[in-house]
């Protein structure tokens, strides 16, 4: 009996641990291939998106969601060797990209050869939204890529999934252990080693 109640525990415990730690369950590293989100492709031709503030961490590299203003390093990895040969630019405007928002140019790399297959700018980023597309003379205007960067911006979906899911876990183990106390089985070990 002690056994059976000290098994459902741990599972208790794991499964609380993997809702609020989801990393732990997950597996670790850098994503790869289609799951980095930093990725886009048009066609068969790839590129690879990062935005670097070495003022403020050395190392970290974004893609998409920036957590300061200031100034930022913007590199695009032209992963594709066909890229290298034609000429790539990039286009920075403040805004999301939208027909009816106004943007607002911040920088502009008009398209030239990258043989080292790395087109670079910096670019200051105040707090809000901002779209780069990244394009060839030969892209089709609707196939260009874009990014979508959200400046020291709140990311609610993230806010809502990091308190929801240990709620949800907290709820979960607690019905669990209701179902648990309220449970015949329980009532009658309880039953029998009372007496």
């Amino acid at each position: 009996m002690r056994k059976h109640t000290r098994e459902m525990g741990a599972t208790a415990l794991l499964l609380v641990l993997a809702f609020v730690h989801p990393g732990i369950a997950a597996a670790h590293g850098t994503a790869s291939g289609e799951d980095d989100p930093c990725i886009r492709r048009v066609g068969e031709r790839v590129v690879h998106f990062n935005a670097y503030q070495p003022q403020y961490q050395l190392k970290e590299q974004y893609c998409t969601d920036i957590p300061r203003t200031g100034e930022t390093f913007l590199v695009v990895d032209l992963v594709d060797p066909a890229l290298r040969s034609e000429p790539v630019g990039m286009r920075i405007v403040k805004g999301n990209g939208s027909k009816d928002s106004a943007e607002q140019l911040v920088a502009e790399i008009r398209p030239s050869s990258h043989p080292d297959g790395v087109l670079r700018s910096e670019v200051r980023l105040d707090e809000g939204l901002y779209t780069v597309t990244i394009a060839t003379e030969k892209q089709n205007l609707m196939k260009r890529p874009q990014y979508l960067l959200r400046v020291q911006m709140t990311d609610y979906q993230k806010l809502v999934q990091t308190l929801a899911v240990p709620l949800f876990g907290v709820l979960l183990v607690a019905w669990l252990g209701y179902k648990f106390l309220r449970s015949t089985w329980l009532r009658n070990w309880w039953t029998v080693l009372r007496s």
